[in-house]
């Protein structure tokens, strides 16, 4: 068992920046790759990034490529995502999650059915 629990959401103008983190707790963090994902109201959940087990690799959504990244530090069992010159579609709730999937390629972590635990979210509103 992992528990996720994000935190740094808030209200930002277009443009500004907030840089979200997430604490794990349990089982052995850095087994777990881990993702960003978001959901708008009405809206499917989106992948938003992923970063692999040994941070050697990372992913992104074509909506935030450019001006997101994800990055963790497996000593201190957390996972961030910086997100720079936010626009007001950028507007959800941000999830983070856990997945200790044993697919390698982009497809196995962009895929929410992939992940095994989530946190309970964290809302980021961006006005224009």
């Amino acid at each position: 068992q992992v528990q996720l629990v994000e935190s740094g959401g808030g209200l930002v103008q277009a443009g500004g920046s907030l840089r979200l983190s997430c604490a794990g707790s349990g089982r052995t963090f850095s087994n777990y790759a881990m993702g960003w994902f978001r959901q708008a109201p009405g809206k499917e959940r989106e992948f938003v990034a992923a970063i692999t087990r040994s941070n050697s690799l990372t992913y992104y959504g074509d909506s935030v490529k450019g001006r997101f990244a994800i990055s963790r530090d497996n000593a201190k069992n957390m996972v961030y995502l910086q997100m720079n010159s936010l626009k007001p579609e950028d507007t959800a709730v941000y999830y983070c999650a856990a997945t200790n999937t044993m697919y390698s390629g982009r497809s196995a972590y962009t895929r929410s059915l992939n992940y095994d635990y989530w946190g309970q979210g964290t809302q980021v509103t961006v006005s224009s």
